[in-house]
């Protein structure tokens, strides 16, 4: 950084026809800036914020974009050519509304969901088998063991690819069971009022309906259960108070939770955030829900669904939380103080 800056002075300098007085000058009072540069670098580098200064892993990434094919963010056809991919936009035209990898309005995504895919072998919206099918259909390499990389890795390497300048922001949020031996994947774009519902009466309860016949037909071969049946029997029998905890918990969220996307991720996440077993980001959102109890978040829409008294309260002297909930009407402004006239010298 330094030898740069040297020659681009050296050049300046010369192109100016600077003396040698002159340039001993300007390079005393550029001291102290260069000073400051060389720190900030420092700073740069030592940041939370990687902006690619490390390799990115290859397969990772690869699965990250499959599990965006998966949700319909992606547009698998343009690795097989099935797509050509869109022209240059003129310098002067509008931002367009998507990337160009992503999956235009109105085309076919590559499986139709409900906003949530499932890590459940045999389930028609199994996130492992659709990556699988998603890598085998673009003739690209599939993983050893795809079902381990989404159930372990995938998470942390999604939260810090859509990290930004201390903007957590992932879309994929994994709600999980304490063993993690099931994990529903919601997709934040398409989070609605009804999508936790969807989840429990959709995902969960079929589930549970399923393992209980499991458990009545283990339980019912008595004494000439074998070793593994044994196995098998106290597996499945976890599994379901994992799964009747991860649905009463669902549903205790449910009733109040109305997400909206304009409050970003990190909020609408917030009152999930038992539900997520990464730690890092579950203590973020458990951070962010005791600023929301706290009511340092009352322009959110979700901080109106859980404590309306007191947002429709603040609205009453705050124009900008009044706007921001379309609540003018509440809005009283205060009247303007008058000031005392000054008596004249007798």
């Amino acid at each position: 950084m330094v030898e740069i800056q040297t020659e681009i002075d050296r050049i300046a300098f010369d192109l100016y026809g600077f003396s040698e007085a002159d340039r001993a000058a300007a390079q005393a009072a550029n001291g102290s800036v260069t000073e400051v540069a060389t720190v900030a670098t420092a700073t740069d580098d030592d940041s939370e914020d990687d902006d690619g200064s490390a390799p990115v892993d290859q397969t990772a990434s690869l699965l990250s974009w499959a599990v965006g094919v998966a949700f319909g963010r992606f547009d698998w056809r343009l690795s097989t050519g099935k797509r050509g991919a869109p022209s240059e936009p003129h310098p002067f035209a509008p931002l367009p509304a998507k990337s160009p990898g992503m999956l235009p309005d109105g085309a076919e995504p590559f499986h139709a969901h409900p906003g949530i895919l499932v890590d459940d072998p045999g389930h028609s919206h199994d996130l492992t088998r659709l990556v699988e099918e998603v890598l085998a259909r673009v003739e690209a390499p599939v993983p050893s063991d795809v079902r381990r990389s989404l159930q372990r890795d995938f998470f942390p390497f999604h939260l810090k690819q859509y990290s930004k300048s201390r903007r957590k922001a992932p879309i994929y949020w994994p709600l999980t069971t304490i063993s993690g031996s099931y994990t529903l994947w919601l997709y934040y774009p398409s989070l609605a009022g009804q999508t936790l519902y969807t989840a429990v009466n959709d995902f969960i309860e079929p589930k549970l309906k399923q393992i209980g016949q499991d458990i009545a037909a283990l339980r019912n071969k008595g004494s000439a259960r074998s070793h593994d049946d044994e196995k098998r029997f106290e597996a499945i029998q976890a599994l379901e108070l994992e799964l009747t905890e991860l649905r009463d918990t669902v549903l205790q969220i449910a009733p109040v939770y109305r997400p909206k996307l304009d409050d970003g991720v990190q909020i609408t996440a917030a009152p999930l955030c038992s539900l997520f077993r990464y730690t890092p980001w579950q203590r973020l959102l458990k951070d962010t829900w005791a600023k929301l109890e706290k009511g340092d978040y009352d322009w959110a829409h979700l901080a109106m669904a859980y404590w309306p008294e007191r947002v429709r309260e603040k609205c009453k002297t705050d124009k900008s939380l009044a706007i921001a909930h379309g609540l003018e009407e509440l809005y009283v402004a205060a009247e303007p103080k008058t000031s005392k006239k000054r008596r004249g010298a007798k």
